[in-house]
């Protein structure tokens, strides 16, 4: 079997990647799931409608009912704030429904012509003239392929471009454990983010389609409250008793509907993020921490970047993926900076472990 191009992992980033690769060329979507799983990250900027617009989904987009999001709630070194968008030129953004939202990018790959497999797993990767040589396992055996190019949209563990000698600098320990709910009451939703900030890190909560909700903490791996994340009712009992979040779930009548799930939520970023014959999109690319709201964004900013890098290097040009991997920092650059400073407007805590370690910004990055 032969491919122009193998996209390791069928989330939003791979899914947007191969659709804008498959009009051109002959494309594999791999994923180890044979439909997308619950996960958190539901929030989409205003600005995301310029991408959907570039790709030509923009009133599909708009036919799949997401909820709308009109900018954050905050409370912040102890004052409450809201930040809308109403003055954004692309309007307001949106609170998804994830797993209906990725199956959709994946429905758009296919039609464009990507052939989809999943599940399936990639084993072995060698380099071979003209491109890679692939070996996969799937339900129904090992299959070879031939491919030009490789692009890992595997999620933080960039498994496919760690074969490749890439290595991931991690910048901190964050976790967000999560679960989902319902509004069970009659205060009805506003369409605003909550964010609310507390000694061991920070808490969100925002209203999904459905009259569902997310309820989400983030603190660092090493530290008491994530020890106490998997103590039954813990999290929504905690939640309760935060000023601003409980008096807001109450409203709602929040009722958890869901067991606690626990992710990796840190900052990092691999290098290099691309080279001859492959490139990395996504979280395998840049993992961002959940404060920047940019998680989402960017796996469909990077997978439409790294498609047409992409083609340009399947047509030929020397520079692609030098060009490619300077978009990458500048990303991460303009991440760090946006990020620094808003962690540096909370203050009340110095002395507490998760508010110093973003204080100070001179500790060399974890290898992961």
């Amino acid at each position: 079997m032969q491919a122009d191009v193998l996209i390791l992992g069928a989330g939003p980033a791979g899914a947007t990647a191969a659709l804008n690769l498959a009009p051109d060329f002959r494309v594999l979507l791999l994923d180890r799931l044979p439909t997308p799983a619950q996960r958190i990250g539901e929030s989409l900027p205003p600005a995301a409608r310029r991408l959907f617009a570039d790709m030509g989904l923009w009133e599909e987009f708009l036919g799949q009912g997401h909820a709308p999001c009109h900018g954050n709630r905050s409370l912040w070194n102890g004052a409450p704030a809201e930040q809308d968008f109403l003055r954004d030129p692309d309007g307001h953004g949106w609170h998804l429904d994830r797993a209906r939202f990725e199956s959709w990018l994946r429905s758009k790959a296919q039609e464009r012509g990507a052939a989809l497999l999943a599940p399936a797993t990639l084993t072995a990767l060698s380099p071979v003239a003209g491109g890679w040589q692939v070996l996969l396992e799937t339900p129904s055996g090992a299959m070879q392929l031939q491919t030009r190019v490789v692009i890992d949209a595997g999620g933080r563990a960039s498994a496919l471009a760690r074969r490749l000698g890439a290595r991931r600098q991690r910048q901190d320990r964050l976790v967000c454990a999560w679960l989902y709910g319902r509004e069970a009451g009659v205060g009805g939703t506003d369409g605003l983010s909550h964010i609310e900030a507390v000694p061991s890190g920070w808490w969100y909560s925002a209203a999904l389609p459905g009259r569902r909700r997310v309820l989400a903490l983030h603190t660092d791996a090493d530290l008491p409250a994530a020890r106490r994340l998997r103590q039954p009712g813990w999290l929504q009992t905690s939640a309760l008793a935060t000023p601003g979040l409980g008096a807001l779930l109450q409203r709602v009548g929040f009722i958890a509907t869901d067991e606690v799930r626990i992710a990796a939520a840190h900052s990092s970023a691999l290098q290099p993020g691309a080279g001859p014959g492959w490139f990395a999109v996504g979280d395998a690319a840049l993992s961002f921490d959940p404060l920047s709201s940019q998680g989402l964004f960017n796996a469909l900013y990077t997978g439409l970047a790294a498609a047409e890098a992409c083609h340009r290097q399947l047509h030929g040009e020397p520079t692609a993926s030098d060009d490619y991997r300077q978009e990458l920092a500048r990303i991460d650059g303009a991440y760090r900076q946006h990020l620094g400073f808003c962690y540096s407007q909370e203050s009340r805590w110095p002395d507490e472990a998760f508010w110093r370690r973003r204080q100070v910004r001179t500790a060399p990055a974890v290898r992961a």
